[in-house]
């Protein structure tokens, strides 16, 4: 006869679980803090270069001002804390990977170690796209624009909220193709399905950009257009799953 379980394991099984997670949320916050505490004394050089795409569009002796008291104090120490999070990012998805995998199958393991991977480095590829390639232009874009006798003085903290507003932006459309990959695999919807949609999908990717990206018409394309491939990425991976599904899930 198998024994029989104590009438509180689940309560127990619960708090168990709670607990490893609290411990894996602490680890993750002082690995935050951690980094944060190393480049808050790089503050100012962060921001630096931040605002050189900005202060090298704008007439020599130019530069950025401040409305608020606090903000040639706070506008660093926040833009130190964002590079924290978007630098120990790795380390966070291995506490949430270390978390979720005593409850996955042999095959969703095979699956999620990838996925979190890939998830990184095209979020981190999709910052370096905006801030090599996209953001120079659109501040040109914006420089460029008005009457003549307007002198344009931007506030730190609105340059800082438009920047990390882009970048979050281009980070995230360049996670479709994880999203499409995970619609297929998880059986919601077929790879032949979404390519019979692909000229809808394309629409509503340009519809999607005019709504996220500055209101130019570069901006809007230089967004579409790569949400457009990582689509067809994400696609061809869903694809190539369907072809080789592997095993039957098992522990």
């Amino acid at each position: 006869m198998p024994p029989i379980l104590p009438p509180d394991s689940g309560e127990q099984s619960f708090f168990s679980h709670l607990d490893e997670l609290r411990k894996r949320l602490v680890r993750s916050i002082i690995a935050c803090l951690v980094v944060f505490a190393l480049l808050v004394w790089h503050a100012d050089t962060l921001f630096h270069a931040l605002s050189a795409p900005l202060l090298a569009l704008l007439p020599v002796g130019s530069h950025l001002v401040a409305t608020d008291l606090t903000s040639p104090f706070m506008a660093p120490i926040r833009l130190s804390f964002m590079v924290a999070l978007f630098v120990s990012m790795p380390y966070l998805l291995f506490e949430l990977w270390g978390f979720i995998a005593p409850a996955l199958y042999l095959q969703e393991k095979r699956i999620v170690i990838p996925l979190l991977t890939s998830s990184v480095l095209l979020f981190y590829a999709g910052v370096a796209f905006a801030y090599e390639l996209i953001l120079p232009s659109v501040l040109h874009f914006f420089t460029h624009v008005g009457p003549d006798n307007v002198q344009l003085m931007t506030d730190i903290n609105h340059y800082l909220d438009f920047t990390l507003k882009f970048f979050m932006v281009f980070g995230l459309a360049f996670e479709i193709p994880v999203a499409t990959f995970l619609l297929i695999w998880s059986g919601l919807v077929s790879a032949e399905s979404l390519a019979n949609k692909r000229r809808y999908i394309i629409v509503g990717n340009f519809f999607a950009a005019m709504f996220l990206a500055p209101p130019d018409a570069f901006s809007m394309i230089m967004l579409a257009i790569p949400m457009c491939l990582m689509f067809e990425a994400g696609l061809w991976a869903g694809r190539w799953i369907q072809r080789h599904p592997g095993e039957d899930h098992a522990r």
